[in-house]
């Protein structure tokens, strides 16, 4: 076992430096930082953590009356704020520089797949039928898990080791709120190291 682990951790620098490696920013829905690498010639991994958006206030009205704090509980309002997000996804690229005739750099389009798992707080405001001139609170963690598709384009400078990109997809929730779909999206940079 103890080998193995010596065979592993002095393997890493051999396999980090035989692949291209990327990170970099991301602004849009989520915000994130991105790290990105090539696991083969065409086929890439992409971690990122970032601060994804609340859902819609029908979202949180709807989670609320399927989950009464109290039998006779009325929703008054909500806030929602520190939406975390992390995201692992494998994508297809092709390079599309000739189709498009750009003559300096690389111009790669891509499509992929991967798993999402986002965390909201949620402080709820109601009233109960009993004392309608009380108003009591309750805070709760909404976690949505689910499936992402997604394509876009990016373009790498030839002189320089940067990339642009932008890309569209859509959020497939199937844990907590199974069938919900959330449209996504962003552009950003990356820096190859």
């Amino acid at each position: 076992m103890k080998k193995l682990l010596f065979l592993v951790i002095f393997s890493l620098p051999v396999l980090a430096y035989a692949q291209e490696q990327s990170i970099g920013l991301r602004i849009g829905e989520p915000l994130s930082v991105t790290y990105k690498t090539f696991i083969e010639d065409k086929i890439s991994f992409e971690a990122m953590i970032g601060r994804g958006s609340s859902n819609s206030g029908a979202y949180y009205r709807k989670a609320f009356d399927s989950n009464k704090p109290a039998p006779g509980a009325f929703y008054l309002n909500h806030s929602a704020s520190g939406g975390i997000s992390l995201n692992g996804r494998l994508a297809y690229h092709e390079d599309v520089t000739a189709e498009f005739d750009i003559t300096e750099g690389t111009f790669l389009a891509y499509a992929g797949a991967g798993l999402q798992l986002r965390s909201v707080g949620v402080d709820y405001a109601y009233q109960q039928s009993v004392d309608m001139n009380t108003v009591m609170y309750e805070n709760r963690k909404n976690i949505d898990f689910g499936l992402e598709i997604f394509g876009g384009g990016e373009y790498l400078f030839e002189d320089l080791p940067v990339s642009v990109f932008a890309e569209l997809g859509l959020y497939l929730e199937i844990a907590d709120r199974p069938g919900h779909v959330k449209l996504q999206g962003g552009i950003g940079g990356r820096y190859f190291f």
